[in-house]
């Protein structure tokens, strides 16, 4: 998900660089709301990580 959020986060200074401002703004948005679900998940991955107690068992 971290990976969709930088190609758009690309796409979207390309866009911009070239002067398509619509579509930088549309794929900025999308870049910032695959981010933020990405470090909810994230957030969600440690918190039940340490509820388990422990980490990876070898």
């Amino acid at each position: 998900m971290l990976y969709w959020a930088v190609v758009c986060l690309i796409i979207a200074i390309i866009a911009g660089v070239l002067g398509f401002g619509g579509i930088a703004g549309t794929a900025a948005g999308i870049a910032k709301i695959l981010f933020v679900i990405f470090l909810i998940l994230f957030v969600v991955s440690l918190i039940m990580n340490s509820r388990k107690g422990g980490g990876p068992k070898l």
